[in-house]
């Protein structure tokens, strides 16, 4: 029997004057992923945008086992079109909705 695929979602805080669109978002994602793992790395991540709100608020996601390559992909974004940006993972869980939960905790913190 096939081993049942886990995902985790990820919520990413973007830190940026500039607004971007969703696909040069997740370009630079993808971007980072390849330099840090090759090919083979990024085809294990199952990586996928899931929701990106104007308040600079980004939800990813991806395979449970990639978790820490993503977050390494994303802590090595610095730029986006030679405009400078940081992005910060605030919260992962392995639902959506428990994610949203966390989300407005930490927003009310």
């Amino acid at each position: 029997m096939p081993e049942r695929l886990r995902r985790r979602y990820l919520a990413i805080k973007l830190e940026t004057e500039e607004t971007f669109e969703k696909r040069k978002i997740i370009n630079a994602i993808w971007d980072s992923i390849y330099q840090l793992f090759g090919e083979y790395g990024a085809s294990k991540t199952g990586l996928s945008m899931i929701e990106h709100k104007e308040e600079k608020l980004l939800i990813l996601r991806c395979h449970h086992k990639a978790v820490d390559m993503v977050r390494a992909a994303i802590a090595f974004i610095t730029k986006i079109e030679d405009k400078p940006i940081a992005m910060h993972v605030i919260a992962v869980s392995g639902t959506i909705k428990a994610l949203r939960r966390k989300i407005t905790l930490t927003k009310g913190t």
